[in-house]
Formats: C-alpha cells, structure tokens, sequence
C-alpha cells in the first residue's frame, strides 16, 4: 500500500499481478454505498432535527432548564421522534407556559397535560442523554488517546478493545446522567447538595445501566456480525457508519430503559416530568 492506496502484488509465477486478498483492503471499501450515503443522512437529519430544537428552546426556554440541553442532545439519536415529542409535549414545559399556570394558580401544563407514557419517555431521554453525551466523550478520548483502553483492561483483561472503551463509556455516562438527575431532583425537592446527589444516584443508576446494557447489546451486534462477519469491515470511531450505528444503539438504549423508568417513576424514586 503507497499513500492509502492498495497495490496489485506480483505474481509468484511471473503471471498478472494478484488482487490484494479482502483482509489487506481497507476496510472501508467493503462497506456498501448505499450504507454510507444512508448513515450521513441520518446523521445530518438528526443534526437539524437538534438545531432546530436548540433554536426553539433558546426563544423558548425550558421551565426546568436542564431539559434545554436534553431536548436537542435527545434529537442527535432520536431525530424526528425526538422532534415531535418536543414540539407536542416538550414546549407545555415552556417556562413561559408554566409561570402563566402558576400565576393563575394552575397546574402547569407539562403536568397536566402529558400523558404517563409520555412522562415516562421523557424521563428515559432524560437519563439517556447523559449517556449519550457520556458516550460521545469516552469514544473520542479513546480514540485520540489510545493508552486510556489500556489503562481500562484492553490487552491485560479484554482482547476486544471495544470492550474497554465500554468501561470508560459507562463511566463517563454515569457521572453525566447523575449531573443531569441532580439538576432535576434538586430544585424539584428543594433539596441539600448532598441530598440532592443522594437522590440522584438511586433515581438514575438503574436507568442509565439499563440504557447502557441496550446500547452495548446492539453495538455488540453491529461489531462482530453486521459489520465483522457480514462486511468483513471494522467499525471506527472517525467513520459515519460507527455513530449511524450509535444512533441505532441509543435507540435500543431507550427500549431497555424504559419500563426501568415506568417502575422508577412508579414507585416515586425518580421525578415525573
């Protein structure tokens, strides 16, 4: 290979130089056109999908500000589901709306108006956006920092690497959804700071280990059959393929954790919203 390109080797018998066999191509000439062209619109969708709210919310502020940043990072997986679920139900949360309910001694909107469900799917994109977040983050340091799978288990405890980046994955998700659980539950209950992350780690624990569990079960699928068996490819961080696969993934995150929210909701251990 010369500057990225694969070279015909010689012939041993002096014949027409050899195709290179598939494990010396690069892998991404195995991966399917339309697959390419189909994970950069989806990204791109979602990436206007969570412009568009960015810019709703920013003339529209959230009434619980957190969700300022859960509605647009929700719109980088959820794309025109996450969409709708803000435009329907998501903007009743408005602080305009809410402070209008409040001042005529009504219930707010968001309260009163969205369904369980509902309330229950926004309590899921709730914690998996700290876990999306939480992810967008470990995979790029691993990435740009390769050492951190190693100081994580790859090479001594795991011979997949994708393994110990999900150390690091769940880490980074944990200490992001807990922040996002604290600036919820905190002003909610008028709670102290160590109550607050109290309150914060049993509302979420549950919930992001259940998104998480989603998540690795379809990236563990997409790795070693759609990509690894099907393609004979690799998936990489620095490829559109991978992240159109973590949308998937997050998705498949948000079917796990979401009847752990419906009992956490439930039972009174995580807040309605």
């Amino acid at each position: 290979m010369v500057d990225g390109i694969v070279k015909d080797e010689p012939s041993p018998t002096g014949g027409p130089p050899a195709r290179p066999k598939p494990s010396q191509r690069p892998s991404s000439i195995m991966i399917p056109d339309w697959l390419h062209i189909l994970a950069i619109a989806s990204l791109a969708l979602a990436a206007l999908c969570a412009l568009v709210i960015l810019v709703d919310v920013l003339r529209h502020p959230q009434h619980m500000w957190i969700m300022n940043v859960v509605w647009p990072v929700t719109a980088l997986f959820g794309s025109v589901l996450a969409l709708w679920g803000y435009f329907d139900y998501g903007r009743l949360a408005a602080d305009e709306r809410a402070r209008a309910a409040m001042a005529r001694d009504q219930e707010m909107p968001h309260k009163a108006l969205t369904p369980f469900p509902v309330k229950v799917g926004k309590g899921a994109s709730h914690c998996g956006s700290g876990c999306t977040l939480g992810d967008i983050c470990a995979e790029w340091l691993v990435f740009f920092v390769p050492a951190v799978a190693a100081w994580f288990g790859f090479g001594w405890l795991f011979q997949e690497k994708m393994f110990a980046t999900w150390v690091v994955d769940y880490l980074f998700a944990f200490g992001f959804g807990i922040a996002f659980q604290y600036f919820t539950i905190k002003p909610m209950r008028d709670l102290s700071v160590a109550e607050g992350l109290k309150e914060a780690v049993k509302a979420d624990t549950l919930s992001l280990t259940a998104w998480q569990l989603g998540m690795y079960g379809f990236m563990a699928l997409a790795h070693f059959y759609l990509f690894k068996h099907l393609l004979g490819a690799q998936l990489h961080v620095n490829s559109v393929e991978f992240w159109f696969m973590m949308q998937i993934a997050m998705l498949a995150g948000f079917a796990t954790a979401y009847p752990v929210n419906w009992w956490l909701i439930q039972r009174g251990i995580k807040e309605a919203m």
